[in-house]
Parts: C-alpha cells; structure tokens; sequence
C-alpha cells in the first residue's frame, strides 16, 4: 500500500497510539513535525488540537490521545479511498473452537482477528458496524460447526441494523490452500476472509 497518511505531531502519547494501531494494522504511514511540507501524496494527515493551525492539508483529522485510535485510523482510511460510507461491509465468521472474524469494506480487507471467544466474536461484529458506515452490512458465518453457526446467528439477529443481513454459508475450501499439489490448513482469521467471499448456500 502507498504511502497515503501522515502522522504529524510532536505529542509522544499521541504519536505511541496512533503509531501502534496504523503498524498494527501493517498501513504505511510518513511521521512528519506540524508546519513541515506535506507531499503531494498524501491524501490526509493526523495531528492533534493544539497542531491543528500549524497544518496545510485540505484532510487534517484531529485525534484526542484520550479516545481510541482506531476510530480516526478507520475515517483515514474511508477518504483515503475517497469515500463516506462503504456501499457494503461484509463481517465473515469462521467458527469453532476459537472464532476467526474478517472484515471487508467494498471488498478490500479492513480487520482480521483470531483465537476469539465466541463472545468476542460477537462484540467484535458489533463493533465493526459502529466503526465502518456503510449501506448495507453482509455477516456470513461459515457452517463448520453448525450448532455455533446457530447459535451465533440468533444472538445476533435482534441487535443488528435493519440494513445488516444474517447468512450461513459454505466453508468448503476456506480453510486451506493448495501449495505445490498439497493442502496447506490456514489461519482461522484467512478463513474468515474466504468466508466473507462466499455466496451463501
């Protein structure tokens, strides 16, 4: 991915969170101090309140180190593709004796997380609609254990959206890749991925 975000602050717990979540998520980023040149590249630059005035960007979000990094992280993310809300969110679920989650904004890969409870799972899809707009949300989980898959989807159902949908689909072949002729099995968070690919059955 280019290099499209800059961090520009002299704020060290600033820069430490907002580092931390854009390397945690392997997104490039260029550290800049406020008033330096912001290359034509970039496409929006994070600074704080008290930096603001110093920056020229027609993109500046400003992050309060008191709130969560990864809402701002997530709105970078949105203009940097140029959009508002994503037409579609899909959320692909791999159960089974720890959950894998996945989830993909208009196709392209936005978080993936593993070696969940089944109750974080859920608080993770709950999460992920708050966090990413978009006009309609797609939760596929994967039928592998169909008693979690079950289960899953009826204590979902009357906490999401009315523009979210609930599907229970295939998991043939989204939980390993052919390597040289040989079945390789995947991570559960890879297989959440395949799974949000999947029509439903």
């Amino acid at each position: 991915m280019r290099t499209k975000i800059a961090v520009a602050t002299v704020s060290g717990r600033a820069y430490y969170w907002l580092v931390n979540e854009l390397n945690k998520r392997k997104i490039p980023f260029l550290s800049l101090i406020p008033g330096e040149n912001i290359p034509s590249s970039i496409k929006v630059v994070i600074t704080t309140k008290d930096e603001k005035e110093c920056i020229d960007h027609p993109y500046v979000l400003i992050y309060d180190p008191e709130e969560k990094p990864s809402t701002i992280i997530d709105e970078a993310l949105r203009i940097m593709k140029n959009k508002k809300v994503y037409e579609e969110v899909v959320v692909g679920v791999d159960p089974g004796k720890t959950f894998g989650v996945a989830v993909l904004g208009d196709g392209e890969i936005l978080d993936k997380k593993e070696r969940l409870s089944l109750e974080m799972a859920i608080d993770l899809i709950l999460t992920t609609i708050n966090r990413h707009p978009a006009r309609t949300y797609r939760i596929k989980i994967g039928d592998g254990v169909s008693e979690l898959a079950e289960e899953m989807a009826s204590r979902l159902e009357p906490s999401i959206p009315k523009n979210a949908t609930l599907e229970i689909v295939s998991e043939k072949s989204t939980s390993n890749v052919k390597i040289k002729g040989l079945r390789k099995k995947i991570s559960d968070a890879d297989a959440a991925v395949n799974i949000a690919r999947k029509e439903s059955i």
